[in-house]
């Protein structure tokens, strides 16, 4: 599991992975997208490849990249277990949140304002015209 997290950890190859979710593709079109020379590019697919999560197909000449999917379903698993940690804490922000919201509402009703505004409670006073 260590191996796909590694591979991961590098933006490059998250990007790589990105590109393939789309299509497969060759090597040139991934240096293009990704701005790295060939080399570079090639070394971050022998991660991926080497941690499972793309292959490889040879067509006469080309090798085209794909996206391998089983392995990012695995670490979905693997991370299923502690999404409640961070949901736990989204549904305790959004209450704090709404807690907060509620307690300006009220101030602003006690005090007649509303928020990013002041009233005045006496209309301007108009000039008298002569008559």
């Amino acid at each position: 599991m260590s191996i796909p997290f590694e591979a991961l950890a590098e933006p490059s190859r998250r990007r790589i992975l990105d590109l393939l979710r789309e299509r497969p593709r060759l090597v040139g079109e991934l240096t293009e997208e990704l701005g790295l020379s060939q080399p570079g590019t090639s070394k971050h697919l022998r991660v991926l490849r080497e941690a499972g999560l793309v292959e490889v197909r040879r067509d006469a000449q080309r090798r085209w990249y794909e996206l391998r999917s089983e392995p990012l379903a695995e670490l979905d698993a693997w991370l299923a277990h502690y999404r409640h940690l961070w949901s736990d804490s989204l549904d305790r922000l959004e209450r704090h949140l709404d807690t907060m919201a509620a307690a300006e509402n009220e101030t602003e009703a006690e005090d007649g304002t509303q928020h990013g505004t002041e009233h005045e409670d006496t209309a301007p006073a108009q000039k008298d015209s002569p008559s």
